[in-house]
């Protein structure tokens, strides 16, 4: 007779205040939306809801790795009223192009109940934009 697995839901929308330019951790507001599910054995998605910033899951130990990867994006995308669309500012549509270039959902396994991340890596919001913004992250954790 096959295994019968019952599958769980569980979803929390996480409000995240930002700094402007930066790279802000925030592993372990997702791991306490992983163990209030309950589930142990699964998958946990992080979801931004919007357009100029992004998500990456990235090294955590050292901060200079988050110095370079600002600097480096930066350089390749620079602000600027250049830009067909500018009408919210220099840095807007560079936001944009730098959200395209990353990622806006991340899917991490969980395992006993816990995030699967390797030793050294972090979830982070990266926030393009100049100014601090308030930014959804939609947490979605599945499994039994």
């Amino acid at each position: 007779m096959p295994a019968t697995t019952i599958t769980h839901h569980f979803q929390k929308v996480l409000d995240i205040a930002t700094r402007g330019k930066s790279l802000q951790r925030f592993t372990s507001q997702v791991q306490n939306v992983v163990s209030e599910s309950g589930i142990t054995t699964g998958l946990c998605t992080v979801f931004i809801r919007h357009t100029s910033a992004s998500l990456i899951i990235q090294e955590n130990a050292d901060p200079d790795v988050l110095v370079d990867l600002e600097t480096f994006l930066s350089k390749l995308v620079p602000d600027g009223m250049h830009y067909v669309h500018n009408m919210e500012g220099p840095d807007d549509m560079p936001a944009h192009i730098r959200s395209v270039l990353t990622s806006t959902s991340e899917t991490i396994p969980v395992v006993n109940g816990r995030l699967a991340l390797g030793t050294w890596q972090g979830i982070y919001l990266w926030e393009h934009r100049s100014r601090g913004h308030n930014r959804e992250v939609v947490v979605h954790v599945i499994g039994g």
